[in-house]
């Protein structure tokens, strides 16, 4: 849906901001290709010194936050809501 709305980023297209939506493909074949399915999402919460903080659900099976670097092969994109 974000694709088609044309509010939707690649991973490596730019960097996120706080509120845009995460989406992962824990599935990657580890070429980062970002052309896989997405089976888990977050919000991100800031990026600072080369990392993306997201909060999200249904992680070890509660809420909770957590951090990946910039570029993480198995972040598939991310969704920009118009806030």
């Amino acid at each position: 849906l974000f694709k088609e709305k044309g509010i939707w980023d690649e991973n490596d297209a730019r960097v996120p901001k706080a509120g845009d939506i995460i989406f992962y493909d824990w599935g990657d074949s580890g070429k980062g290709d970002n052309k896989g399915w997405s089976d888990h999402v977050g919000i991100v919460e800031k990026v600072e010194n080369g990392r993306v903080y997201t909060i999200e659900g249904n992680s070890g099976d509660s809420c909770c936050r957590r951090d990946y670097p910039l570029g993480y092969y198995e972040i598939l994109g991310y969704g920009i809501p118009a806030y």
